[in-house]
């Protein structure tokens, strides 16, 4: 029985185990530092990302780690106005997709959900209705949705009228090396109102794409138009 189970064992190490190891040793620190992906669980983005869908993280947008770790190697950007980025939250650690709003040293106030940055009102405008193609019945009724410019980013952003939310807060001034990030959805979204500045070091890189997209609400069926869509 020794041989036989030498040579199965051999062979499982040959076939499976060593080809296996090989894809991880390349893939993993690839997905570390390079670049990953991350599921988006709350509507808290709406409507530029959904619940249910899974964006592409550019690890490489601002800079290069070690693999599985913080530590920097290179540094060639950092966040910019109006891009959607991926972090650590400030407050449990937990990773979050928001939007960069306020760089350091900026000057932000927020009066009936209109941004003021350094002393100057963010431009708006009226959106198309794209968004009701995946709005919820609520969103339907009770959603305004505007387009927002953010440096050289023109985006939408959500506001929900039936919805008791955070949408007034006087100036403050975003400290050096910190970043006040905001979702797009700001009536239902978590974001540096709530926890505060997010740190430099904190940031893991750049949401680009929706690589799938799925609802929760219906059987997970797959958003099919969403899928493989870039993100401004």
């Amino acid at each position: 029985m020794k041989a036989p189970l030498a040579s199965v064992s051999r062979y499982l190490f040959r076939e499976w185990i060593k080809p296996l190891a090989i894809v991880a040793a390349i893939v993993f620190p690839l997905k570390s530092a390079v670049a990953d992906w991350n599921w988006v669980p709350t509507g808290s983005m709406r409507p530029t990302i959904l619940e249910g869908e899974l964006v592409f993280i550019n690890k490489l947008a601002y800079d290069l780690k070690v693999p599985f770790t913080t530590q920097h190697l290179a540094q060639w950007g950092n966040p910019q106005r109006g891009e959607i980025a991926v972090f650590y939250s400030p407050q449990d650690g937990i990773r979050l997709v928001k939007r960069v709003v306020g760089l350091p040293g900026d000057r932000i106030a927020l009066h009936a959900n209109q941004l003021t940055i350094n002393g100057k009102l963010v431009a708006w405008s009226k959106a198309g209705e794209d968004w009701r193609g995946y709005a919820t019945p609520l969103e339907e009724q009770n959603a305004v949705v505007l387009t927002e410019t953010l440096g050289t980013v023109s985006h939408p952003i959500m506001s929900l009228t039936h919805q008791a939310a955070l949408r007034d807060f006087d100036e403050i001034t975003v400290p050096a090396g910190q970043y006040f990030m905001m979702g797009d959805n700001r009536d239902r979204s978590y974001d540096s109102r709530y926890f505060g500045f997010v740190a430099r070091e904190r940031f893991l890189g750049r949401a680009n794409a929706v690589l799938l997209s799925f609802d929760p609400d219906h059987y997970l069926l797959p958003r099919l138009g969403r899928c493989l869509t870039g993100l401004l």
